[in-house]
């Protein structure tokens, strides 16, 4: 059988020049058509669409969300990994499905999930109420349905992570009269440090860019449960294009950043066997 590697110089430049197309036509060309509507106006009103009120309020409220549910995400990530890799028990296999159930749940189904166990119909809707608590088209709702679509992608990093480093060193360690959680913190999560950053980059990213389930959830109040996607979405009902492009620009900006970051960190990550530094 002849190895990919040996395919003759035409069709290595074919199946280059594919792939460079795709990413011209469905990645860099609507992207490079974000920022020149964005801009289209001048960049005076590009920074004037920035600095709305409904804007500015759009995005404190985004960086707010992903300031709460990342590190919600990162504490529980790096226990299910830890408990998943590291150790045996029932119920292991039933813990790793739900981890993934994000990924087979529509963002949609997910914020109705939130609306039937928070609403003003469900069981806890009357008390909830009665004690003055809002959780649905309010932060708590928005961060709550955050937190569950951004659920797998620290977890999803560390597990394999964690398998292929194996317990050998936890067991030494632990057999020098280390105690768990001290083995914990100077062993286990020292070697997964960079696995860590890469899924807490990956889970941010998701969090900024969230709309489906936030769009249930939030009730679309504007200036104040409004993140960026939903900003942007009524803006652009509004026919208010540029200022939509705008902030999508800035959506995409950030979106950018994490980009060089996971770059930044594949490289790092690459540069030693298991993925391991």
């Amino acid at each position: 059988m002849q190895d990919a590697a040996t395919e003759s110089r035409p069709v290595r430049a074919a199946l280059i020049a594919t792939a460079l197309a795709f990413l011209l036509l469905f990645l860099l060309a609507p992207l490079a058509a974000v920022f020149a509507q964005a801009l289209s106006a001048g960049l005076g009103a590009w920074a004037a669409a920035l600095v709305e009120p409904d804007a500015v309020s759009a995005t404190r409220l985004t960086l707010l969300v992903a300031a709460v549910a990342v590190p919600l995400n990162c504490v529980f990530g790096l226990a299910a990994a830890w408990a998943v890799a590291k150790h045996e028990f029932r119920g292991k296999a039933l813990l790793t499905s739900l981890i993934d159930l994000p990924f087979s749940v529509s963002p949609v189904v997910a914020g109705l999930i939130y609306v039937l166990l928070f609403g003003a119909g469900s069981a806890l809707g009357p008390w909830l109420a009665a004690h003055g608590v809002q959780i649905l088209f309010a932060v708590p709702g928005i961060v709550l349905a955050t937190v569950f679509v951004t659920v797998p992608f620290v977890a999803r990093e560390l597990i394999p992570l964690m398998q292929a480093q194996g317990v050998t060193e936890e067991e030494a360690a632990l057999s020098l009269g280390a105690s768990g959680w001290r083995t914990f913190l100077r062993v286990t999560l020292p070697n997964a440090r960079w696995g860590l950053l890469y899924g807490v980059l990956l889970c941010n990213a998701r969090a900024m860019g969230e709309f489906g389930a936030v769009s249930v959830v939030s009730g679309h109040i504007r200036g104040l449960t409004n993140t960026m996607p939903l900003h942007v979405e009524i803006l652009y009902n509004e026919y208010n294009f540029q200022a939509a492009f705008a902030v999508a620009s800035l959506l995409a900006l950030l979106a950018l950043v994490t980009l060089v970051l996971k770059t930044v960190l594949e490289a790092r990550l690459g540069g030693a066997p298991g993925r391991v530094r």
